[in-house]
């Protein structure tokens, strides 16, 4: 009896070791194909829930059925136009067919490769086969919000040129051209984008030194006109200058004038009332001017100059 028991317990324990090791759980993001010694068997598993396989002969291979992301490997590409670029791209897949993944990828990894392997040559080829601008650019729309940028093309470049294509329509051609070659890995490929574009280092040193000599020759342009600006302002200066003495000159010039004319106006009034006391008065000043010192005068007996002297003469 005891015997029994323990071989009811053993086929039990056999019984759900075998259960569990054929549960397996498929998530939302999941898909699953299983495989029997490396063949596919049956179709993908996509509802998501717990599901049944044969323990130990069926192998269930997981991948992801959300969408992925690819990063490009950065390349140096010329354009149409003759400039050397860095391009930096990357890209969204997703497995659309498990079946025709696994059984020509197998892995990630290997897929990742494929993808590397079409899209790059895409990417170069949509590079090459237009101007720089072109990958650059959607439009000739202004930008708006930045209207201080400024731009310095290329030397040779034409600043008026106008968007034949553009940077979406670019990337739409390397979808077109790597989708056909991704079907038979049952990948879908979403979308492709510029992640980066940048001269080479050589290209960029060209650029940097342009860039370098137009703002020195602005900047001499400021300067310029900040000396033209400065001899101005001197100039008005000069100017206010001459201006304000000139005003001052003939303000003191009137000022003197009107004085000489009260002057003389109340001179003449003084002579008009005593003119002879006026003529006396003139006279001594003219003694004390002239008749200082050593000086020696040599006048005829009749001078008027001597009326004064003679008349004193008399009187004593």
């Amino acid at each position: 009896m005891k015997n029994t028991h323990i071989i009811i317990f053993f086929i039990i324990g056999l019984a759900g070791l075998a259960f569990f090791s054929s549960v397996y759980v498929v998530d939302e993001t999941e898909q699953v194909v299983i495989t029997q010694f490396r063949r596919v068997v049956g179709e993908p598993i996509t509802e998501p829930g717990i599901h049944f396989r044969v323990p130990i002969l069926h192998e269930p291979n997981i991948f992801p059925k959300n969408i992925q992301s690819w990063d490009g490997e950065p390349g140096e590409i010329i354009t149409q136009d003759k400039t050397y670029i860095w391009v930096d791209t990357f890209a969204r897949w997703r497995i659309v067919d498990a079946k025709a993944f696994i059984v020509n990828t197998r892995d990630m990894q290997t897929a990742k490769s494929r993808l590397s392997e079409i899209i790059n040559p895409a990417v170069r080829d949509a590079i090459t086969s237009h101007k720089l601008i072109e990958a650059v650019r959607n439009s000739n729309r202004k930008m708006t919000s930045l209207e201080q940028l400024e731009i310095v093309p290329l030397e040779g470049s034409d600043a008026s040129y106008t968007i034949q294509t553009g940077r979406a329509s670019v990337t739409k051609e390397i979808v077109k051209a790597s989708q056909p070659k991704l079907i038979n890995f049952g990948i879908e490929l979403l979308d492709v984008k510029i992640k980066r574009i940048n001269y080479v280092q050589k290209v960029r040193t060209s650029v940097y030194n342009r860039m370098i000599a137009e703002r020195n020759q602005m900047a001499e342009k400021i300067r310029s006109e900040g000396r033209g600006e400065a001899q101005r302002i001197e100039g008005d200066k000069e100017k206010d200058f001459r201006e304000i003495l000139s005003d001052a000159y003939r303000i003191a010039e009137e000022t003197r004038g009107n004085a000489e004319a009260e002057a003389t106006r109340i001179y003449a009034e003084a002579y008009g009332v005593d003119p002879e006391f006026y003529s006396f008065t003139k006279t001594l000043s003219v003694y004390g001017t002239s008749l200082k010192g050593k000086s020696r005068v040599v006048l005829s007996t009749d001078s008027e100059l001597l009326r004064y002297l003679k008349n004193f003469s008399n009187a004593d």
